[in-house]
């Protein structure tokens, strides 16, 4: 599903980081739910402070946003941990950029994947890596990124060293590695899920189009494709705030689209 790139291929990604932001901000005790983080960073103007919920989010979307190939790099996950709320540290950055790409030089998704769960516990930047933490959930969803898009080329097996911890934290282990694998198997069923069910609703959006008559209509299908959500505000070329609102009107109306706020002003619109 992933290697097809559909044109709704942009929504499935940034919704699954937008469930698993919600997961991660509850894991990490905050109280935003799902409608609080998008409205966190949508309802923000650009630049402006969107808050540690919003940037647990934003840290989602880069990950779902990034081309996988551009992602290994100190820079990206230097930034990602900025949005996880840690205080910017190099050293651990590059600590766990190494980590990363000892991972991606693993064979096969499982070899990834237990070595992901066997990584250390800590590392230089003071992150938590413990299964559930906001680290650690974002670092497995990197795991599946990354070997979801195949960019990594194969290469030798990791250094000893590495190969040693996780061989012995698995054998030493096996029903938690086996229970967090398990997880993971569970969690693609249901992107799974979530991708049939948008391609329904993207089917949909596709077959009004041609209905509809506003000049930029076809930016606005793609962006709606393309992203989670969108408000009625976002500033499209061609498109004025109250020609945006209508059109949306007119997408609700056709059942192409959804209004995902449930309020009267400040609306978000989404598939």
């Amino acid at each position: 599903m992933v290697r097809r790139q559909e044109r709704r291929a942009g929504a499935w990604r940034q919704r699954l980081a937008h469930s698993a932001a919600a997961v991660t901000a509850k894991r990490a005790g905050r109280v935003e739910e799902e409608s609080a983080l998008r409205d966190a960073v949508l309802l923000t103007s650009p630049g402006d402070n969107v808050g540690p919920a919003g940037r647990l989010l934003l840290a989602w979307r880069r990950l779902a946003g990034t081309p996988a190939e551009k992602l290994l790099t100190e820079a990206s996950v230097g930034a990602v941990l900025d949005d996880l709320g840690f205080a910017r540290n190099d050293e651990g950055a590059s600590d766990l950029t190494d980590n990363l790409r000892q991972l991606a030089a693993s064979d096969g998704t499982a070899g990834m994947m237990t070595g992901a769960i066997a990584m250390p516990n800590a590392t230089a930047w003071g992150a938590s890596l413990e299964p559930g933490s906001p680290t650690s959930c974002w670092r497995n969803g990197w795991v599946g990124q990354t070997r979801c898009r195949c960019w990594a080329p194969k290469r030798a097996r990791p250094h000893r060293s590495a190969a040693t911890s996780v061989a012995t934290r698995i054998v030493t282990d096996p029903e938690r590695a086996k229970g967090l694998l398990a997880a993971q198997a569970r969690a693609a069923l249901r992107a799974i899920d979530l991708h049939a069910e948008l391609g329904r609703r993207a089917d949909r959006l596709l077959a009004v189009t041609p209905k509809l008559r506003a000049k930029a209509a076809d930016a606005v299908v793609d962006k709606l494709l393309s992203d989670d959500a969108i408000v009625a505000s976002e500033k499209i070329a061609g498109m004025s705030d109250r020609g945006l609102r209508r059109l949306f009107d007119r997408l609700v109306e056709l059942g192409a689209v959804r209004e995902l706020s449930g309020r009267p002003t400040f609306r978000i619109y989404g598939l």
